[in-house]
């Protein structure tokens, strides 16, 4: 007997609606597009020249590679509307330097940790330094709105009632850290690692103590039966994790800056004032010339010279970019002292260091490497390379260089070397220095004209709070 018509339509119907339907991680690959949520600041997310870049970033660029679709980053108006549209399914992933707390676990669901931070009560050098949160009554504390910090005042405020805050929407942590270098509040309370990459910026802010116990960081996913993409992000972190990509993510945003040195910091804002001005057009120029931020540029001079073209060291190099008369003589320059044959030279020499390292070296490690070998000469960083490579590390990742180049002061070590003895710690000082000063002058020279919320593979639309510059 032949199936009738309407048996078959029938018999459709059944088998489609039996079908499963596409996982979360599936319909990502079908969408072909990841749709992370995050916040500008130093330590998740900022734009340079049209270029972004922080932690959360890379982050969130590498998963969207790893599962070949392209990246969309939205920026809601604050830390508030992140939490509400993560948790009501509205984007894949939030990547925004989310703690880790038990009222927001009810919530939404968290991803591995990748870093762990304490809360930390900030006031002003030069005020009194306050013992404890009970001894702030009459002053003006003020937090980010939505935060774990409100999360734990209110926690403090069971033994403290006279405890008070002011919860800012339109303020996040950099905003607010700036306020109080202002004194235009008296305190804020910000995870550790967003003090440590502002104090360079804001030199008068200091650590009172800490609010909090280390407290973890995590992506954030809404709550969910369907647990493909939590699985996923699972695997990717530990990935990261094995092949080192994590520790060279930490290094690149946070190895320049574990110590903060108040009396340069200061320097060189006033140098930025009295001296800066009278070389930036050379600077400037130099970098057009040989495809360098300018910026950098002056980091690296003022690293060598303080920005004084009448420098001159124990060793006989001379001027604003230190320059030895072999390099005079190979950039085919006359005067040394003369400012903008200076920079020139300088800006030529390290160019011509960054085209001799291999083509497989990347950016930024190949500047670093770049840079070592104008501070301690090519030769002694292709020996501390090689002797990165024999110890079973990556010679073409500076932090895995960076951790040979001192054994080149050791003679177990330099005898094995074809170029011999050297200082090996002074380079590893000298690009840490130079990095710190290269975060200042960005953040003095930034563009603060920029808005946007959306992001979607280069181009960003919308509007939201001016940002500050990233960590190279």
């Amino acid at each position: 007997m032949k199936p009738t018509f309407g048996f078959l339509i029938t018999s459709i119907l059944v088998l489609t609606s039996c079908s499963p339907s596409p996982t979360q991680l599936e319909k990502i690959k079908q969408r072909g597009e990841l749709i992370v949520l995050s916040r500008y600041g130093p330590t998740t997310l900022h734009e340079n020249d049209g270029q972004f870049s922080g932690l959360e970033y890379d982050l969130a660029k590498q998963f969207s590679e790893r599962l070949g679709v392209k990246l969309k980053l939205i920026i809601p108006d604050n830390l508030g509307n992140i939490l509400d549209e993560i948790e009501h399914n509205k984007a894949d992933i939030a990547a925004a330097g989310l703690t880790i707390t038990p009222k927001r676990e009810k919530k939404i669901r968290f991803g591995p940790v990748y870093q762990e931070v304490s809360q930390q009560l900030v006031y002003r050098q030069g005020n009194n330094k306050p013992k404890n949160l009970a001894s702030l009554e009459n002053k003006l504390l003020e937090v980010v709105a939505d935060s774990s910090h409100v999360d734990q005042l209110i926690q403090h405020q069971s033994d403290i009632p006279e405890l008070k805050w002011i919860a800012s929407k339109l303020l996040d942590s950099k905003n607010l850290l700036e306020l109080v270098q202002l004194e235009m509040i008296d305190y804020t309370i910000a995870d550790s690692n967003e003090i440590t990459v502002n104090q360079n910026l804001f030199p008068e802010l200091r650590v009172a103590f800490n609010v909090s116990d280390p407290q973890p960081l995590a992506w954030a996913m809404s709550l969910s039966e369907d647990s493909s993409l939590y699985d996923e992000v699972i695997l990717f972190f530990e990935d990261i994790t094995v092949t080192g990509k994590l520790d060279r993510l930490m290094e690149k945003y946070y190895g320049h800056i574990r110590r903060f040195d108040y009396v340069d910091t200061r320097a060189i804002y006033r140098k930025l004032l009295t001296q800066l001005p009278k070389y930036q057009l050379f600077f400037e120029q130099a970098g057009v010339n040989f495809n360098i931020d300018w910026r950098l540029l002056a980091a690296i001079s003022y690293q060598e010279s303080h920005w004084d073209p009448k420098a001159i060291s124990n060793t006989g190099v001379k001027g604003l970019m230190m320059i030895t008369n072999v390099t005079a003589k190979q950039m085919k320059i006359k005067n040394r002292r003369d400012p903008e044959q200076s920079i020139n030279a300088g800006a030529g020499y390290l160019s011509l260091l960054r085209k001799r390292l291999p083509e497989r070296i990347q950016e930024p490690d190949r500047t670093w490497m770049a840079l070592a070998a104008y501070n301690i000469g090519f030769g002694h960083l292709e020996d501390a390379r090689i002797l990165t490579k024999q110890n079973g590390k990556n010679p073409d990742h500076w932090p895995d260089v960076k951790k040979s180049l001192p054994l080149l002061s050791k003679k177990k070590w330099y005898s094995q070397t074809r170029h011999g003895y050297a200082r090996g710690n002074e380079p590893v000082n000298y690009i840490k220095n130079i990095r710190r000063y290269y975060d200042i002058i960005l953040y003095v020279n930034q563009d603060n004209t920029t808005d946007k919320t959306q992001y979607q593979e280069g181009e960003v639309k919308g509007s939201t709070q001016q940002e500050p510059p990233p960590a190279l």
